[in-house]
């Protein structure tokens, strides 16, 4: 894992800078680097631990006088690094590390999403009593802002879309309308209530659409989508582009 490897390199540079500061060291004519160059190189070894826990999802509350004991632990542990009794100097072995990572992880992970759905079905709750506000038989919510023409997508078509994602808490994960060009789309490559909700309209037709998480990410997630987040899609459908099995099978062949 490539931050494990970055942790264990932000371990090993504080081991040298303390072996670097013994009082035990002969008097020499070379200098050791300056304060100011002590507190840089300090502070890109705080960001590269902060790059570690923020990467690896480790979540805002980490107990940092532990995140310093450990700290302190590894650089003032005696002997080879390399060798099983240094790791036995610890009160946690460090071959302990991935294992507990991943369920202190997976549980974090559980926790955010049973949070995400609970907010989610509040939100799809209230929603569904608005005004011209829509529920199909699969728990997709949908309002119809322009219904389009008489053409529909369905089943393997293309769609060509103007459209905004965002969050129940108003966060934007995605949108096009930075290019300013309509994205290509394949009904049955994106996630089942977007795929449902661009049938529900025609070629120039504009819909808004309110995902469960069963019908999004699930408890996957996506990104800056987190696990069972409920989605919310602004979409113009600008394009739709009708498939056909005999086209598709020539270009295969």
């Amino acid at each position: 894992m490539k931050t494990i490897k970055l942790f264990a390199a932000a371990a090993a540079t504080l081991l040298l800078f303390a072996s670097c500061n013994s009082n035990k060291d002969p008097k020499v004519d070379v200098q050791l680097p300056s304060k100011s160059t002590v507190d840089s190189v300090s502070y890109l070894v705080g960001i590269n631990f902060g790059y570690f826990i923020k990467a690896n999802g480790f979540g805002e509350n980490l107990n940092l006088r532990e995140i310093k004991k450990g700290m302190l632990d590894f650089i003032n542990a005696k002997g080879d690094m390399h060798s099983e009794e240094f790791n036995d100097q610890f009160k946690i072995h460090p071959n302990e590390m991935n294992r507990l990572f991943d369920a202190y992880i997976t549980t974090l992970r559980e926790y955010t999403g049973a949070v995400n759905k609970a907010k989610g079905d509040a939100f799809l709750a209230g929603k569904f009593g608005e005004a011209g506000v829509e529920k199909s038989e699969s728990g997709l919510l949908y309002k119809i802002i322009e219904e389009g023409n008489e053409v529909r997508a369905e089943g393997k078509d293309t769609v060509w879309v103007n459209y905004t994602g965002t969050l129940i808490d108003g966060t934007q994960f995605d949108s096009n309308a930075e290019s300013g060009e309509p994205v290509r789309m394949f009904i049955d490559r994106v996630v089942p209530g977007f795929g449902e909700g661009l049938q529900l309209v025609g070629e120039g037709g504009k819909i808004d659409l309110f995902i469960p998480a069963d019908l999004g990410y699930g408890e996957r997630g996506q990104g800056k989508i987190e696990p069972n987040s409920t989605l919310i899609f602004n979409v113009e459908i600008t394009k739709i582009g009708k498939f056909v099995e005999e086209e598709a099978d020539a270009k295969k062949k």
